[in-house]
This record gives structure tokens, C-alpha cells and sequence, in this order.
């Protein structure tokens, strides 16, 4: 019998607490150490959609990257957005575990997922990790062969499985030393830059973090929030199960999709 603190407990051999940022919140949002779980959902983010499939498929526990709970929860109503969705889980009785930042520094992590899918050859921590020796946000490593910036940008559009992506060009230098970090990492431009690198890849770009790219010389390719970041679930997965054996089933959530569509 697998309880949730047996999922806990691996999670924390996977991602580490003490990875996490100090404004982040991840761990068991939702539920006790002691239920019992049958069945795990692995998901990026805690969806309408998400709680649907839980639901229909019979699990116990959704392991998500994105908390559900971000800051302190004063009231649970269900005319709120967040509110109707931990009403709907509880009624369920679904439990919420989240590991954030941690995965996202975590070696096998988000950022390693992503710099396996672009082909990085020994990349590192493009932050370094708030102990010695620990793994820290983004990484930066290098292509086999360097490539001309539109044909990295084709690479990056084919592996991450994108209709589209946005370039920001800087020059007419080749891309061989790649930076990246999944989700939101446009605070981490300037560090990319020091570092070497000629393209920086991550989400949520904003016009004036390609402005300040262009000025530091670094080509920048915004190939979304979702994409950079949804690899991890079938990896994570993956891991989950062989971490706690066939006692416990394990499916990756399948119904979320990018919430921006290119027209």
C-alpha cells in the first residue's frame, strides 16, 4: 500500500525542498500524508481539465509543477477561479502534491529535460544552486555543431513540437553556446550574455527584455511558457514510477494545451 508520504519522500529524492525559492510554494497542497494513493496524475498546472481527467481516471493524487496554492488562502468560494477548483478536489477527495522551482533547479528537472530535447552537450546551471555543489535555475551548455540562427530556431520549433516561435535576432553570429530556462526566465538575459552564450531560450519574453538582448549581443528565441516546460511531465512520470514500483499506476495529464494559439 503506497501512501501519499511514500510520494512525498520520492519527490523529495527527485526535487529537493531546499531547491525551491524562497517566494515559491511548493510540497502537499492539498490532502494528508496518510491518504492512500492507487493512482498519481502528472500534470504541469492544476487545470479545470486536469481535476477532469483525475476524476474519470480514478486518481488519488495529482503531482503538478505549477502550485494550485501560491499565497495564503483566506476564503475558499466557488465563484473564484481557485477556490471552485480545491472545493472540487476535496469533494473528489484528490490530493495536490507541487514541486516548482525545485524541479526547475533539480538535476533531471525541467531545465535538464529541456536542454536534452535541444540537444545541449554537458550543460550546467546557468544559476548556481543556493548551496556548493547544489544545481541552480536555467542551464547552459553547447550544440554539437554550431548552426546558422535560423536553423536553431527551426530545430528548437520541431523538438518542442510548436506551430510557431518568436526570434529575437541580435546579429548575424552563430548559435553554438545555447542558454535556456523554462517557463518565465527573461530576468536571466544578462547572466546568458556573461556567460557566453549566443542564444537564450525560455518564455514570456517582453519587448523590452529583447531590447536589452539586442544591446548585449545575444540572440533570444520565446518559444512559450507551456512548451519549454511540458516536457518534464512524461519524464517526471516516468520517474515517479520507477521510484515506487507497480504498487501505484501512474499516467501523465493529456487534455492541457498551450492557453495561447497562433492565428
Amino acid at each position: 500500500m503506497v501512501k501519499c508520504q511514500d510520494v512525498m519522500q520520492a519527490m523529495e529524492r527527485i526535487a529537493p525542498r531546499r531547491l525551491a525559492e524562497a517566494w515559491d510554494n511548493p510540497g502537499l497542497l492539498i490532502g494528508s500524508p496518510a491518504d492512500e494513493v492507487r493512482k498519481i496524475l502528472v500534470a504541469l498546472d492544476v487545470r479545470e481539465e486536469t481535476i477532469e481527467q483525475a476524476i474519470e481516471d480514478g486518481c488519488d493524487l495529482i503531482v503538478a509543477h505549477h502550485p494550485l496554492i501560491f499565497r495564503g488562502v483566506k476564503a475558499v468560494r466557488t465563484d473564484d477561479a481557485t477556490g471552485r477548483k480545491i472545493a472540487r478536489l476535496i469533494r473528489a477527495d484528490i490530493a495536490v502534491f507541487a514541486a516548482h522551482t525545485n524541479l526547475d533547479s533539480a538535476a533531471g528537472g525541467v531545465n535538464d529535460v529541456l536542454a536534452g530535447r535541444l540537444g545541449l552537450v554537458s550543460p550546467v546551471s546557468l544559476v548556481e544552486g543556493a548551496a556548493d555543489g547544489e544545481p541552480g535555475l536555467g542551464r547552459i551548455g553547447e550544440l554539437p555543431a554550431p548552426l546558422s540562427l535560423d536553423d536553431f530556431a527551426a530545430f528548437v520549433k520541431t523538438h518542442l513540437e510548436l506551430s510557431a516561435l518568436r526570434v529575437v535576432c541580435a546579429g548575424r553570429h552563430a548559435v553554438h553556446r545555447v542558454a535556456l530556462c523554462g517557463g518565465s526566465g527573461a530576468e536571466f538575459i544578462g547572466r546568458a550574455a556573461a556567460k557566453g552564450a549566443d542564444v537564450y531560450v525560455t518564455g514570456d519574453v517582453k519587448y523590452h527584455d529583447a531590447e536589452r538582448a539586442v544591446g548585449l549581443g545575444i540572440h533570444v528565441l520565446d518559444a512559450g511558457h507551456f512548451a519549454t516546460e511540458q516536457p518534464i511531465v512524461a519524464s517526471l512520470a516516468a520517474r515517479l514510477a520507477n521510484a515506487l514500483g507497480k504498487a501505484v499506476e501512474i499516467v501523465a495529464e493529456t487534455r492541457s494545451s498551450d492557453f495561447f494559439q497562433i492565428y
